[in-house]
């Protein structure tokens, strides 16, 4: 019996062993399922930003959009104005 008495000896250790084992990486997988949702918040958080700057620079497009549409009319009435004064100014 006493090489039975070793043999569960040596399984007991082994099974501590791998307790400790098991331990070590339900941490790991813990600070790993952590660091996968911090990655995940700050995923978001620029996918909320990105929208942000897209819906931005559209209102930007719209309304530089809108300033040229008034340049050019602002320059039309002005061209028309400086041709009307020159052929005020020709005509005796």
């Amino acid at each position: 019996m006493g090489k039975g008495g070793n043999y569960v000896m040596v399984a007991a250790s082994e099974v501590e062993e791998l307790r400790q084992k098991n331990g070590e990486m339900e941490k790991a997988v813990e600070e790993m399922r952590k660091e996968m949702l911090q990655l995940w918040r700050r995923t978001q958080v620029a996918e909320e930003a990105e929208e942000h700057l897209c819906s931005q620079l559209a209102e930007l497009e719209a309304e530089s959009l809108d300033q040229a549409r008034d340049y050019h009319t602002r320059i039309i009435f002005l061209t028309n104005q400086l041709s009307r004064f020159s052929s005020d100014s020709a005509s005796p």
